[in-house]
């Protein structure tokens, strides 16, 4: 009986230290400038397309997760491809005025 006790206050002290480490990690992303972590991000893909999707630390809900990147459809040139997340601050359409695609909403 002792050694299940141990087990799970081990379980629980590991996802306690997850989760902590993900609310950190966005956190630390919003103040470099990725004001979207954790809700809607601004992401650009390998072609350069630019639109918005839900980016959750941790959390792969339309994508699939690799490392920084995701492989994930892009709605501005529909096709599959690896996006990752854009600075509030760097000039995502190099002095373009261009309105931001919003990728699908969940239902």
């Amino acid at each position: 009986m002792m050694c299940g006790i141990k087990r799970s206050r081990a379980s629980w002290r590991f996802v306690a230290a997850l989760v902590l480490f993900y609310v950190a990690a966005t956190i630390v992303m919003r103040r470099r400038g990725y004001s979207g972590m954790g809700g809607r991000q601004l992401v650009r893909c390998r072609r350069g397309h630019v639109f918005r999707t839900i980016w959750i630390p941790g959390v792969s809900i339309k994508s699939l997760r690799l490392g920084w990147w995701r492989a994930q459809y892009c709605p501005v040139g529909r096709h599959w491809t690896l996006v990752s997340p854009v600075k509030d601050d760097v000039g995502v359409f190099e002095g373009d005025v261009v309105p931001v695609m919003d990728d699908i909403s969940l239902p």
